[in-house]
């Protein structure tokens, strides 16, 4: 894997971002809105499932109009993080903190995927429960904890490189 991020540092664009005085900057301010707008709903969608927020609005409801902007957001924020990323590929690539949130964004996923697949194929069982489902909190608790963290490894990682 070293040698793959060796060839990206050494890349034009990386060269490009890395040099830029504003790149780099625009690239990063994009990343936090981004970040800003998928996970600020997505956590207001999480709220929702573990029964602490909207508990009167059905799940579905909610998911269906938040839906949208959570996607958008989130092909932003992975966009920009993989320019954020390509300017700095050896430093990321040696980063616990780049390591970490790699992983809690892959259990991220992982766990909505599981969601996806079981939980939310019977959300007409308990859409207007104003507290869903046991593996429903579950799921929510666990996406709140693991958003919480890509964002401190994030953060903790644009101060160590």
């Amino acid at each position: 894997m070293l040698p793959l991020v060796e060839w990206l540092y050494h890349t034009s664009i990386s060269v490009a971002i890395r040099e830029s005085s504003w790149v780099f900057p625009i690239i990063e301010t994009t990343h936090v809105l981004g970040l800003s707008l998928s996970v600020g709903v997505l956590f207001v969608s999480d709220l929702r499932l573990v029964g602490l927020a909207l508990r009167r609005r059905p799940a579905s409801e909610l998911w269906g109009q938040l839906k949208p902007w959570m996607v958008a957001g989130f092909i932003v924020m992975f966009s920009s993080g993989a320019l954020l990323f390509w300017s700095q590929p050896i430093k990321a690539y040696q980063s616990v903190f780049f390591r970490a949130k790699l992983a809690m964004l892959l259990l991220a996923a992982l766990n909505a995927a599981v969601y996806h697949t079981t939980i939310f194929r019977r959300i007409n069982e308990w859409d207007d429960a104003p507290v869903p489902p046991t593996q429903a909190r579950l799921t929510g608790w666990i996406s709140l904890a693991l958003w919480a963290g890509v964002i401190a490894a994030g953060r903790t990682m644009a101060y160590t490189l």
